[in-house]
């Protein structure tokens, strides 16, 4: 039976918890013991399965089963869906780990439904896509609770003391994978678990720019990926506004980079060529618009896709739109613009979307093209496939705002976004984060009639590539591999 030990909830980078973090942190701990229960006697065996979108990635996956068997070349990389973002990082460690010559085994512990493990992760996720939703719906309820909580309650190391203790209950599920490969975490929860089931190669692979305890996972290496949150994170800034803390250690935060898939890195001078052809020859634009995970935002994309109609019906612009695995929104869209119903539309048929999108890299593109996949891989990936083929990328400022392509940033939906925006208008690939409404059609038009904007991104995204900016997957990889 699970015996309760709190041992990284007590102390957080030499700084003591106050008695009464601890005792919030173990009644957090007794709360998700008493509704999911305690499964540390069991004796959990996996095998690998080849997954249709993770086989692009030289990717197997872990699951419930018998025989799995692992090599001297072995990477896990660990993650959880919550949203799409840490789904998108996972790709591209994995993607990058095969680059490396690595074998990359995916272990989501959201998947694992049985296990206590993932019973809290899944419980966990629920209130957050609902509170991502709730924040775009109610203004009262976004900056009364959803935007302090994303911005500074999860910036508090007393946040971090409950999470360690809340993760002792999910190392069960992890006791006999073997403890000594490198494993790569794209969460803080599969992170601190690999820790607590003494997995001695973790990197920790932070996603925000904004520092915060949430993300804090001692006994691993951190990587960021910008300079601009190694010194916050590295001094804790903020994270207990009542006293001094101790720093992070030397060696356990590194700034590797922007983590980007290999497939995107490799290709991306040959990309950014055809987005220049395009803009300075005065061929239509393509927009990419991607709905997150959580489904929100709706009235925004509606009203930017309303923008563009013009331009798309003039042969000027193209637009794709990747609903993931929301198909509700994409029916909510077509209510809200009925032109929609004319697009071209790949419905749950991955093999014909990869194709088009692929064939767009070079090949022609026209109209509105609309993509929704019920399987979580595919909803995923293919904007990743269709990043390439796009001028510019319409998103939220989240993990998508370290990637390399011209993006077009529309309002975050949680306060640490705020500062993806920041980092991206200043390397210059992205704009600053603009207002719904006049600001955002302002925005478009600025990008349809002024090709200097896109240029100047383009050569920043050029310029950025020389400079290493989008090499953080690969240094993560190569990070885990040495560490011992």
């Amino acid at each position: 039976m699970f015996e309760k030990s709190l041992e990284k909830s007590r102390e957080i980078f030499g700084n003591l918890m106050s008695p009464k973090d601890l005792r919030k942190a173990e009644k957090t701990q007794n709360k998700f013991l008493k509704k999911y229960g305690d499964d540390s006697d069991r004796d959990y065996r996996f095998a690998l399965k080849d997954n249709p979108v993770l086989s692009e990635l030289g990717t197997k996956e872990l699951v419930f089963g018998q025989g799995a068997a692992f090599s001297d070349k072995t990477v896990f990389v660990g993650n959880i869906r919550m949203g799409f973002g840490h789904y998108r990082i996972s790709m591209a460690m994995a993607s990058c780990a095969r680059a490396l010559g690595y074998e990359p085994v995916w272990v989501d512990l959201n998947s694992f439904q049985s296990s206590t493990c993932t019973k809290i992760i899944s419980g966990q996720n629920e209130l957050y896509s609902l509170g991502s939703r709730l924040s775009q719906r109610s203004r009262l309820f976004n900056k009364l609770y959803w935007e302090p909580l994303n911005s500074e309650g999860f910036r508090k190391l007393s946040y971090n003391c409950a999470d360690q203790a809340s993760a002792e209950l999910m190392a069960p599920l992890l006791k006999n994978l073997p403890k000594d490969k490198p494993y790569v975490a794209t969460h803080v929860w599969p992170a601190q678990a690999a820790i607590h089931a003494g997995f001695t190669r973790v990197v920790n692979a932070i996603p925000d720019n904004w520092p915060m305890a949430l993300h804090l996972a001692q006994g691993a290496t951190h990587t960021i990926q910008t300079r601009s949150a190694w010194l916050g994170y590295k001094a804790l800034r903020g994270m207990d506004k009542k006293r001094s803390l101790k720093p992070m250690p030397a060696g356990d935060l590194v700034c590797t980079g922007h983590y980007v898939d290999h497939e995107l890195v490799s290709n991306l001078e040959a990309d950014t060529a055809l987005r220049l052809d395009r803009v300075q020859n005065g061929k239509a634009k393509r927009y990419l618009l991607t709905v997150g995970g959580a489904g929100a935002q709706q009235a925004l994309f509606a009203s930017v896709i309303r923008a563009l109609l013009p331009d798309i019906k003039a042969g000027k612009a193209t637009l794709f739109i990747n609903v993931g695995d929301h198909r509700n929104v994409w029916d909510s869209l077509k209510k809200a613009v009925p032109e929609l119903g004319s697009a071209q539309v790949f419905m749950n048929d991955y093999a014909r979307a990869r194709a088009y999108a692929l064939e767009a890299v070079t090949g022609e593109a026209r109209g509105i093209v609309g993509f929704c996949h019920e399987d979580i891989f595919a909803a995923v990936y293919i904007t990743n496939l269709l990043m390439r083929a796009s001028d510019v990328l319409v998103t939220k400022p989240s993990e998508l705002a370290f990637y390399p392509i011209p993006k077009l940033f529309i309002q975050h939906v949680g306060g640490h976004e705020i500062w993806g925006a920041i980092h991206a208008a200043e390397a210059g690939d992205g704009s600053y984060e603009v207002a719904p409404g006049r600001e955002t059609v302002d925005m478009i038009r600025l990008m349809q009639t002024e090709p200097e904007v896109l240029v100047n991104m383009n050569r920043c995204i050029l310029e950025n590539k020389k400079a290493g900016l989008y090499n953080g997957a690969y240094e993560v990889i190569r990070l885990a591999v040495r560490r011992r």
